[in-house]
């Protein structure tokens, strides 16, 4: 069985795209010139059983995207819990937002456009999860600005640490590329977290503080 079988698979057995996550997946798809940034439905459900299992209070998503991901993650909120996303494009930005105000969690997420590195700083809260999936060379200063502000036993996710198989080369090229690959580096010498790597889609590192 090739991989494409095995996805298969796991698409047609896990639960289906509700009607929101739907339009936005068939949305971007016709509409976005990088529609492969959306994290899709496999690790959309995942993302929505991992957050539903911690029963987060306060989320970080670094890189909002069109609106996916934080629609996932805001469903294991508890009721009076926030997500915080931020996304750089206004336009994109404006995407998402158009989105949350269909969803039943629009009371729940706040949305920040512009640069997280100057926007973290802002936000006064202690994140129960976290999400990386913006810039890959920014992701090493993403990890270390919020990791101060997790909760013992919190946990951040970092999406795209394969980077379409190039970050796992001894030689990697392309600044994303090699910006991954040193991440992952980075991340696995660490000795005050507990990681676990998951090979759905394009890879993501399930991070534990210990």
């Amino acid at each position: 069985m090739d991989f494409e079988q095995l996805n298969q698979f796991a698409d047609a057995y896990s639960t289906a795209e509700d009607a929101l996550l739907a339009e936005i997946n068939d949305f971007t798809r016709k509409n976005h010139t990088e529609p492969h940034m959306l994290s899709g439905h496999l690790q959309g459900q995942l993302l929505k059983m991992i957050s539903r299992m911690i029963r987060p209070g306060r989320i970080l998503e670094i890189g909002t995207f069109t609106g996916y991901s934080a629609l996932c993650l805001a469903a294991g909120l508890q009721p009076d819990g926030i997500l915080h996303t931020i996304e750089f494009r206004a336009p994109t930005a404006a995407i998402a937002k158009d989105f949350f105000e269909k969803s039943v969690y629009r009371d729940n997420i706040k949305l920040h456009t512009g640069n997280a590195l100057e926007i973290i700083p802002q936000l006064e809260e202690n994140w129960d999860l976290v999400f990386i999936d913006a810039d890959k060379p920014g992701y090493i200063n993403y990890f270390e600005l919020v990791f101060p502000r997790v909760k013992k036993n919190g946990f951040i996710l970092a999406d795209n640490i394969f980077f379409h198989g190039e970050a796992l080369k001894e030689n990697a090229k392309g600044k994303s590329a090699k910006a991954i690959k040193e991440f992952n580096q980075f991340i696995n010498q660490r000795t005050d977290i507990e990681k676990v790597v998951l090979t759905i889609r394009d890879g993501l590192y399930l991070i534990r503080k210990t």
